[in-house]
C-alpha cells in the first residue's frame, strides 16, 4: 500500500491545496450565481436553473478529485487497479440498498404489484402511482405532493393498492348513529343516496354494512366511482347528502362524548 503514493513533498501539498481552495470558490461562487439569477426568472425556467447547482457541484467535485488523485497515487497501471478496485468495493457496500431496489423495481414490473393509475399505500403515505422507474415508484398524494418511494419497500411493507389495474375503486362513506332508529330505513335512505350520486358507476355493486357498537350503530356505505380520481368528490358527496337525508328523517348521529369517552 505505501508504494501506491507518490512521494509527498511541499510542492505536491500546495497544488492539492489550491485545488480545494479552487473548487470551494468554484462551488460557492456557482451557487450564489445561479440562485441570483433564479431571482430574475419565474416558472419552470426558476426551476431547471435551480436543479443545475447540484450537477455543476458534482462535476466540480469529480474533476477536483480527478486531478489531485495522480498527485497522490503513483499513476501506474498495477497502483489504478487496486485504488479503483478498492473504491469499486467500497462504493459497492455502500450502494446495496440502491441494487436491492433495483431488483425490487425488476420484481414490481413483473409482479405487476403496481401500475400507473394505481391508487396505492406504502407506509401510510397513499397516493395515485404516477410513474414506475427502475430504482423507486412516484405517487401523487390527494394533497398534490409528489412521493418517490424506493422499490425496496416491497420486500418488508405491505403495499396495498386499491384498485389493482382498474378504473374503479371501492369508497366508504361512514356514519355514526344513535342506536334509537330503525336500522332498514336507515339501510334504504343510504342506499338512495347512493344511487343518486351523478359520481356512481351503477354497474358495481352498493353495499350498507351495519355494525352495533357499544356507543352507537355504525353505518358502512360501500360504492365506486365512475372514474378512481372522483374517490373523495365521491365519498364527500356520499357523507353531505347522506348526512342531510338521515336528519329529515330525525335520526339522531351518535354524541362526540360517548365515542370519545370509549376511545379513552
Amino acid at each position: 500500500m505505501t508504494q501506491m503514493f507518490s512521494a509527498f513533498d511541499t510542492a505536491a501539498v500546495v497544488e492539492v491545496l489550491l485545488i480545494l481552495a479552487v473548487a470551494t470558490l468554484l462551488i460557492v461562487a456557482v451557487q450564489k450565481l445561479l440562485q441570483w439569477l433564479a431571482g430574475y426568472l419565474h416558472g419552470q425556467k426558476r426551476l431547471y436553473l435551480l436543479a443545475m447547482a447540484p450537477l455543476l457541484r458534482l462535476g466540480i467535485l469529480v474533476a477536483s478529485l480527478l486531478m489531485i488523485v495522480p498527485l497522490i497515487v503513483e499513476p501506474s497501471l498495477q497502483n489504478m487497479v487496486a485504488l479503483f478496485g478498492s473504491v469499486g468495493l467500497a462504493a459497492g457496500f455502500a450502494l446495496k440498498d440502491y441494487a436491492s431496489s433495483l431488483i425490487a423495481g425488476i420484481v414490481a414490473v413483473g409482479e405487476r404489484s403496481y401500475r400507473n393509475g394505481d391508487w396505492i399505500e406504502v407506509n401510510g403515505i397513499y397516493g395515485e402511482v404516477t410513474h414506475v422507474g427502475m430504482r423507486t415508484v412516484r405517487i401523487l398524494t390527494p394533497d398534490d405532493t409528489q412521493v418517490s418511494i424506493p422499490h425496496l419497500r416491497l420486500w418488508n411493507d405491505p403495499i396495498a393498492n386499491a384498485n389493482g389495474g382498474r378504473p374503479q375503486l371501492q369508497c366508504v362513506a361512514d356514519f355514526f348513529l344513535d342506536p334509537a332508529h330503525d336500522a332498514a330505513t336507515v339501510k334504504a335512505v343510504l342506499q338512495d343516496v347512493a344511487l343518486t350520486s351523478p359520481f356512481l358507476h351503477y354497474l358495481e355493486p352498493i353495499t350498507v354494512i351495519v355494525h352495533e357498537r357499544p356507543w352507537g350503530t355504525h353505518y358502512r356505505l360501500k360504492a365506486y366511482p365512475i372514474d378512481a380520481r372522483q374517490q373523495f368528490r365521491f365519498t364527500t358527496d356520499l357523507t353531505v347528502r347522506g348526512k342531510a337525508a338521515l336528519a329529515r328523517r330525525g335520526v339522531r348521529f351518535a354524541s362526540a362524548p360517548a365515542v370519545a369517552a370509549l376511545q379513552a
